[in-house]
């Protein structure tokens, strides 16, 4: 991995989270568990409304987290209930913490590679619906990252497992002099529950 992400890395497995969220974040600990001990696929898709931010960041910093704990067998997607873009400041965001973002295509929805290690694939981040051919149909767990998308999704076609882990959306600080801050405390935040999802996984 990048020398600067596991910087930040090692900054996020310090950070305590609390019995709430350790409660919200064990059904997926679990969806994991189960799917590794009987030696199946590890299919997780992040899903919120537009498919800009959170469920961004939680599919890359869970991608990350299980090749950091060397978890096999995990691929982590994301999806929205529609389809938008990206936002640019969750690259830039991402990019401060460690990891290395190149944009691939340079249209209305760009299409990025983002990597947390020089040797391994790249994810491709662009904003899709949750049921794109670009994500799995069945056998996964569906994470709902947003109040919104959890309450209007009730049911999510080919998903073992629909699990809502929502955070507040980055969003309300835009236009702000709070954006950086905010955006930066949305993805530690996201990363160090994603980290510890995958820390209590047993091999």
């Amino acid at each position: 991995m990048y020398s600067k992400l596991l910087e930040t890395i090692a900054l996020l497995k310090s950070q305590e989270i609390n019995e709430d969220r350790k409660a919200i974040l064990k059904p997926l600990i679990d969806f994991i568990q189960e799917n590794l001990d009987n030696k199946k696929t590890i299919d997780l898709n992040f899903i919120c409304t537009h498919n800009s931010r959170r469920s961004h960041l939680s599919q890359i910093w869970a991608q990350a987290a299980s090749i950091y704990f060397d978890i096999p067998k995990v691929t982590c997607y994301s999806g929205g209930t529609e389809e938008t873009a990206m936002f640019p400041k969750v690259a830039e965001i991402l990019m401060e913490q460690g990891f290395f973002i190149m944009k691939i295509s340079d249209t209305e929805n760009p299409v990025y590679a983002i990597k947390y290690d020089e040797d391994l694939h790249p994810i491709i981040g662009f904003s899709k619906k949750y049921d794109s051919v670009f994500n799995p149909t069945n056998g996964f767990a569906a994470i709902m990252t947003c109040s919104q998308a959890d309450g209007g999704c009730p049911f999510i076609p080919g998903a073992d497992k629909r699990i809502p882990i929502t955070f507040e959306d980055p969003k309300i600080s835009d236009g702000t002099l709070e954006q950086e801050k905010i955006y930066h405390e949305r993805s530690l935040q996201i990363g160090a529950e994603m980290l510890y999802v995958f820390s209590q996984i047993k091999k």
